[in-house]
């Protein structure tokens, strides 16, 4: 391959683009939030009261611990790949490729969501027959698609655009509500008959969601020529999310009233934030809040074509999937198999069902940023404060570090498991067995980074992995089984007053998810799998000590 070949190939091929801040700000915040939609769900499921403590409480416990983190990784380390690249630096290829996989997954499944919610709520207000919102799904998949293909600046000055239109229409709608008080937005703060973790455990995974996407823009890290702005714009967005998830909510629960009521934007029955504009100004109104809720949705399938279809990118980089997939445009330098891969599984999955999907992806969130966590801690060991001379820093010294680094590893665990065993099985279940699988196909047949630098990645000539991969594949086996071990204690006593009737009524005629209607028989299931990886993790560990080198 010739020298113009190898420039069009690889990160190396990237074409960095000047980004503004504000572009930066605005593709941050319709990757996180795009608007409070959503925030519907949580009030009707936990209570207004829960909802708004959890809305504050994770704004400083969450969000805020992620965003100085991910300042001071995207500072010491700003290349493109975002959180595979810092835990491979940390961690080794092995938990890089298991942390790529995860947002890969993420990204993909998820994706054509956002497009099947813009139609719905289109159709609320034009009728639309199957075959027609079909029609416009696709379109509208390719439309983006498009747009991505010109590159991050265009994703961003598009990102600008759509957040303009709903921060305005969300500030807009908090002077309404704010003139028309009639309500405690804060009662009840749990709902009658349910108790306090019940509450906060059908609360905790949309709060979570709610503030998930942090690090989309630091996929694209290595196509932004500018990227030291990143840590500014990441600290000015948070408490601008926070803001557009609380004055609205408020607000819209102390003009409407009636949480029990409340539900998603678009929907025929019930109330929510568009019922603030029918009620006090008019239909016209209602409806062109209705439009705001398909641009927050487009706004969010945006910003995560581009950071979805970077992810495969640099594993293809890092020899680590198909070589084909690390090509980028001669043009504009844009990994283009990614956008249209995504684009393509997009409009596969947008004329599916996508439960099964959705218990999937949660578990790549909190995989994600317990592993951030881990990579700070471990990057401030390798490169030490004195040698980050100009770098952002997390404010607060070492302690200000460790918690940063911890809180987010605290809520992510609870949250793994108050979400629910449905989504706890599902979830840790599929990339349990898929991540390390994977990564022994792709790195026997594509080389992984010792291919590129055997001196860093030595391969071990028995196993034919990078040196130490056997005692990474113990460890990460280890911790499967631990967490699904303590599940099988923790979960009944949690979920045992509501669980079983709860299960049954959801997963009975599910298909391939109708074994999750047995809440007894997942207990066991989550019993024997832990006690199997944690016998794989024991196997897996008297291998590492014959084959690893001493």
């Amino acid at each position: 391959m010739d020298k113009m070949d190898n420039t069009l190939q690889g990160v190396a091929g990237l074409q960095k683009r000047e980004i503004s801040i504000v572009s930066i700000i605005a593709i941050v915040y319709c990757a996180v939030a795009a608007g409070a939609f959503g925030v519907e769900e949580m009030i009707q499921n936990c209570g207004p009261g829960m909802t708004i403590l959890f809305l504050v409480v994770l704004a400083f416990v969450w969000a805020l611990p992620i965003c100085f983190g991910v300042s001071e990784l995207s500072s010491v380390m700003p290349c493109e790949g975002g959180f595979y690249y810092w835990t491979k630096k940390s961690f080794g290829e092995f938990w890089g490729f298991q942390v790529g996989w995860w947002n890969a997954v993420g990204f993909h499944v998820c994706g054509g969501s956002y497009i099947v919610l813009a139609v719905n709520y289109l159709s609320s207000i034009i009728k639309l027959d199957d075959g027609q919102a079909l029609a416009i799904k696709i379109g509208l998949v390719i439309a983006f698609a498009l747009i991505n293909l010109m590159g991050i600046k265009e994703v961003g000055i598009l990102s600008t655009i759509f957040s303009a239109a709903v921060l305005i229409a969300f500030a807009i709608l908090t002077v309404i509500g704010f003139a028309h008080w009639n309500f405690n937005p804060m009662e009840p703060i749990v709902p009658e008959g349910m108790t306090a973790l019940e509450s906060m455990g059908n609360g905790i995974g949309y709060g979570i969601w709610m503030y998930t996407g942090w690090g989309c823009i630091t996929f694209v890290a290595g196509e932004i020529k500018n990227v030291n702005a990143l840590p500014k714009a990441l600290l000015i967005v948070v408490p601008l999310i926070a803001l557009t998830y609380l004055l609205p909510t408020i607000t819209g629960l102390a003009s409407v009233g009636d949480w029990e009521s409340w539900t998603t934007v678009g929907s025929n029955e019930g109330v929510g934030f568009v019922t603030v504009f029918s009620r006090f100004v008019g239909p016209a109104a209602a409806i062109g809040f209705l439009a705001i809720a398909i641009i927050g949705q487009l706004s969010i399938y945006n910003t995560n074509i581009a950071g979805g279809s970077r992810i495969f990118f640099v594993l293809a980089d890092d020899n680590l999937f198909p070589g084909v997939v690390k090509n980028v445009s001669k043009g504009r330098g844009v990994p283009y198999i990614g956008v249209i891969t995504l684009s393509l599984v997009s409009i596969v999955l947008v004329q599916f069902s996508f439960t099964t999907l959705i218990l999937i992806q949660v578990i790549c969130s909190l995989g994600t940023y317990i592993m951030m966590g881990l990579s700070i801690i471990k990057t401030r060991k390798d490169i030490p404060v004195s040698e980050r001379k100009g770098l952002v820093l997390i404010p607060g010294g070492k302690a200000g570090m460790y918690i940063c680094a911890i809180l987010p590893i605290l809520v992510a665990v609870a949250a793994l498991y108050l979400n629910g065993t449905d989504y706890f099985i599902v979830g840790l279940g599929f990339f349990a067995i898929t991540g390390p699988v994977l990564y022994v196909i792709f790195k026997k047949i594509y080389g992984g980074m010792s291919k590129d630098d055997p001196v860093r990645y030595p391969v071990n000539k028995l196993t034919g992995l990078t040196k130490g991969d056997t005692l990474r594949m113990s460890v990460f086996s280890l911790v499967i089984g631990l967490l699904s071990l303590v599940g099988s204690f923790i979960l009944k006593p949690i979920e045992q007053s509501w669980g079983p009737e709860y299960y049954i009524e959801e997963y009975t005629d599910a298909g391939m998810l109708s074994f999750l209607s047995d809440f007894d028989g997942m207990m066991s299931i989550m019993l024997i799998g832990g006690l199997v990886f944690i016998a794989i993790a024991a196997v897996l560990f008297g291998v590492a000590k014959k084959v690893e080198d001493k």
